[in-house]
């Protein structure tokens, strides 16, 4: 082929592409390239409009420094890490989701199906027939018979029917979504709130009865658990390390994400149910396992060797231990709560709990998302001998799983880690814009609702271009510290 001809081509790829490329460079390049600009320039709307002839100048790393030193910047930065709190949670229970979506829930036979079946009704009948006599609402009555055609559902349709719901909501568009779940959770004559507040009431009845005092001394309980759960983490971990499992590196991180709930208990302790007694209890346990780390002898490992394995225990004990702390301020809480009768929240405009009654709902929109049909793939490509030999051996179903199958899903897990950190990272602003404006106070705002409230709700486009590449260099370094230890992870 003569030069001639593979440069007519190059020219005639070019022209088919073009259109492409065009659209990428208009509507992806140069707006990217403007506004890292504008990020450098004292661009304001409310000053250089067409009826203000301020001039627009550099203030070079102004802005940058500015947004450092905000406090709302950090407050929204906390906010938005907090929403990501929720992505194991999410991972968790859309493997969970696979786990039982991958079985064969079909009824083995019609008889067997038929007894189901009528067994299900029996149920159906029994519950809605206590229900009525605790004057249950309506919603609730409701509600229960739709889970029990679901469960009658997939006796006959088996798993497919179940997959099915599950990926529904990944179809809905997600503004509907939103006003679907803002009707949900109204106050005052929402399902959810209709449904709750029966239970609620009957709560208190009970709580009447054994006593608000009797109730409050199950923090102690709960805090005990919290200890446990620490301890467990601790030990975990320092075993690892002493079967060389973990590097130097890894052994900090884990112990750092277990030992976070017990700074915030000594932070709060003025308010927090935790006796000193057990925060000395819990803060010695944690000098105990830093001491014998030291003890331990420690020949030349990776530092960041088994890091997969040490976020993830991590990740488990602190989320377990900021479950139970809460349970704890819950306890003891209970006697000034009963001082007026048991409602339910108001769950968008409560500060307190505005940022739960989202995350909540984006646990339900998660589950059943792509995150399940890739983990429904992947479990279907698992190689069955593997299974097969560890049953020979005697493994329990945990064992194979924790052994077997969850290394087998390491790439799977390290793809959708990645994903769920950056979309984490940049999400928030839909359904903070539908549902709770970034209020109350603040409460849900996250950095992108951040950016947008900055450059079109206040015009200051220059401070919101800075704002939207800090965002980007957070996200580009999560990205890069992924990507240095994912592999490890997969090979592990």
């Amino acid at each position: 082929m003569t030069k001639n001809k593979e440069f007519k081509n190059t020219l005639l790829g070019l022209a088919f592409l073009s259109p492409n490329i065009l659209g990428f460079s208009i509507f992806t390049i140069f707006p990217l390239g403007f506004s890292l600009v504008m990020a450098f320039s004292n661009w304001d709307l409310s000053q250089h409009n067409i009826f203000h002839s301020n001039p627009i100048h550099w203030v070079f790393f102004d802005n940058f420094s500015a947004l450092l030193s905000s406090n709302e910047f950090w407050k929204f930065f906390k906010n938005t890490l907090f929403f990501m709190l929720g992505i194991p949670v999410s991972i968790a229970g859309s493997l969970m989701a696979a786990i039982l979506l991958n079985q064969d829930l079909k009824a083995p036979s019609k008889k067997i199906r038929n007894q189901l079946i009528l067994g299900s009704l029996l149920i159906l009948g029994i519950i809605v027939t206590i229900m009525t006599g605790l004057k249950a609402s309506v919603i609730s009555i409701f509600l229960s018979s739709i889970f029990t055609l679901i469960l009658m559902g997939g006796l006959l349709g088996g798993s497919t029917l179940y997959r099915t719901l599950f990926y529904t909501p990944h179809f809905t568009a997600g503004v509907a979504t939103f006003i679907l779940w803002k009707k949900l959770y109204n106050p005052q004559s929402g399902p959810l709130t209709n449904f709750l507040q029966p239970v609620l009431d009957h709560v208190s009845i009970f709580i009447e009865f054994v006593g608000s005092e009797n109730i409050g001394f199950l923090k102690y309980a709960a805090a005990t658990l919290c200890f446990l759960s620490l301890s467990y983490g601790l030990k975990t971990i320092l075993k690892m390390r002493k079967e060389l499992e973990l590097g130097n590196g890894s052994f900090a991180i884990a112990y750092f994400l277990s030992a976070l709930p017990s700074y915030f208990i000594v932070k709060w302790s003025p308010d927090n149910p935790v006796s000193a007694v057990l925060q000395i209890i819990l803060i010695g346990t944690l000098f105990y396992y830093f001491a014998s780390f030291f003890k331990v002898s420690k020949p030349k490992t990776p530092i960041d060797d088994g890091i997969g394995k040490a976020i993830w225990i991590g990740f488990i004990s602190m989320t377990a231990q900021f479950i139970l702390i809460g349970l704890c301020n819950l306890f003891q809480n209970i006697p000034a709560i009963m001082q007026s009768p048991l409602s339910t929240p108001n769950w968008l405009t409560d500060y307190n709990w505005a940022k739960p009654s989202l995350m909540f709902m984006g646990f339900w929109a998660s589950i059943g998302s792509n995150q399940m049909l890739l983990y429904l793939a992947a479990l279907s490509n698992l190689s069955p001998e593997l299974q097969e030999a560890a049953e020979i051996d005697g493994a329990s179903k945990f064992q194979k799983f924790w052994n077997v199958t969850w290394p087998q899903l390491a790439p799977v897990t390290f793809f959708i880690s990645i994903m769920a950190v950056i979309q984490g990272m940049q999400g928030g602003f839909e359904v903070a814009k539908t549902m709770t404006g970034g209020g109350p106070a603040g409460a849900t705002t996250t950095l992108e609702y951040y950016i947008y409230d900055e450059g079109f709700a206040s015009g200051r486009l220059a401070y919101a271009s800075a704002i939207s590449w800090v965002l980007f260099a957070m996200i580009f370094l999560l990205t890069l510290f992924n990507w240095r230890f994912g592999n490890r992870f997969i090979d592990e």
